[in-house]
């Protein structure tokens, strides 16, 4: 037992006082002991040196979207500060295509309301006529009858001519063509303000395209209403004004080349331009000379259509006057005249005779449309400043309605045609 107890270590237990002078602490019972203070640590004093940060500018919020699509890797919409201005143009075309839009449904049930109102009228009226000597044999007063059957044909005589002037159907068309015409615009001027940079050219392209518009289809119906019944069928035109008109114009798609070869340049060269050449020349001497024929002779139907209504209901109105026994002819006539009259409104406003001449006269106004924008680019020499000559080719055809093969092909007859002093026997276009 001692042996093990002497072999254990010895645990040393530092006291209060060797712990106070192992850290030089002075102590409370030695007080006539020198006491050592600790030395006094303190921190190298720096300069005061004063930093100067240069105040960043105040930035809007488009340059922080800027930066944010830069960080983003995101596109940047840097706006041309005529943007503005088209958005403005582009209110107005909106506004204009529902207008339009309104006044095709409200002038279209117009035909079909005052249609059906006057041969219901008429109708009547013819039937009371040959129903009068009838009554008349029964022994019962023929005047009510009379009457009635004069102030019908009257009324629908007053109708027609009113009708007869304004043409709904043609009214319809014309607004038909306004909203659609006014759509591509809107289409246009969006494209524009969505992929490009507008310039101040383009406002005022686009301004006098809204003009033109509202000139070529007025909304008025009282004091600019166009013309229904003109001498001649005379093409839409509702584009802004050019230097060329359609009676007077000097054909400079027939002029030959200097003989000296230019190299392609944006998609254009000799060839693509004599293609372009021949073109416009089957649209002028097929296309539009026919359809300036057709239109004519609509014009002349359309015409005899609108003086033969009221004057076969004012026959009508004369011979119901003098209605009387079986052996009077006041009943045969205001009964045959009237049945004529209902006949020839139905297929005057039936068969919307104004529409089909509007609709005429809107394609002659494209086809010379066409003519004017194919001329206006060859006329421009430097290749470099007109449009790209594969991409106005391809826009030529489709509205054409021709694949780029059979425009070419066209382009190749036509040209063996005038080298054989003959007209191509086809139309250029496949549309209409």
């Amino acid at each position: 037992m001692s042996s093990h107890s002497s072999s254990k270590p010895l645990k040393l237990v530092p006291t209060m006082a060797s712990l106070q002078s192992s850290f030089l602490l002075p102590s409370s019972s030695c007080s006539s002991r020198r006491t050592i203070a600790p030395a006094a640590i303190h921190d190298p004093k720096l300069p005061n040196l004063r930093i100067s940060v240069p105040t960043l500018p105040n930035t809007s919020t488009p340059s922080l979207n800027v930066i944010e699509q830069l960080c983003l890797n995101q596109p940047i919409n840097v706006q041309s500060p005529f943007t503005s201005h088209l958005h403005h143009i582009l209110d107005a075309v909106a506004d204009r295509v529902e207008m339009h839009n309104d006044l095709h449904l409200q002038r279209d049930n117009w035909n079909s309301l005052l249609l059906n109102s006057i041969n219901m009228i008429t109708l009547t009226a013819s039937a009371m006529a040959a129903a009068a000597p009838a009554v008349g044999a029964l022994g019962a007063p023929l005047l009510g009858l009379k009457l009635s059957s004069t102030l019908l044909f009257s009324a629908a005589t007053g109708m027609l001519v009113v009708v007869n002037k304004i043409q709904p159907s043609q009214l319809a068309e014309e607004q038909r063509s306004a909203a659609r015409l006014f759509k591509q615009l809107q289409s246009q001027i969006e494209t524009l303000i969505t992929v490009g940079a507008p310039t101040q050219r383009d406002v005022d392209s686009a301004m006098e395209k809204v003009l033109a518009l509202d000139k070529a289809y007025p909304l008025p119906l009282l004091g600019g209403m166009l013309e229904k019944f003109p001498k001649t069928l005379e093409p839409a035109s509702w584009w802004p004004n050019s230097s060329h008109s359609y009676e007077s114009k000097t054909e400079n798609e027939n002029a030959q080349f200097d003989g000296n070869q230019r190299q392609d340049s944006n998609g254009w060269s000799d060839e693509l331009e004599a293609e372009m050449r021949e073109v416009v020349e089957v649209i002028k001497t097929k296309d539009a000379q026919d359809y300036a024929r057709l239109g004519n002779l609509v014009l002349k139907v359309h015409k005899s259509l609108a003086i033969s209504g009221p004057l076969l209901t004012g026959i009508a109105a004369l011979g119901s006057a003098f209605v009387g026994d079986w052996s009077s002819g006041g009943m045969v006539v205001a009964a045959a005249a009237g049945s004529l009259a209902a006949a020839v409104n139905a297929l005057e406003h039936g068969g919307q005779i104004g529409m089909v001449f509007e609709m005429y006269r809107s394609v002659a106004g494209l086809l010379w449309l066409m003519e004017e924008s194919v001329r206006g680019t060859l006329e421009e020499t430097d290749w470099e400043k007109r449009e790209n000559g594969e991409v106005f080719e391809r826009k030529v055809a489709l509205k054409l309605g021709r694949s780029l093969a059979q425009l070419r092909q066209l382009a190749s007859k036509s040209t063996a045609a005038r080298t054989e002093g003959i007209c191509v026997d086809e139309f250029a276009s496949k549309l209409f």
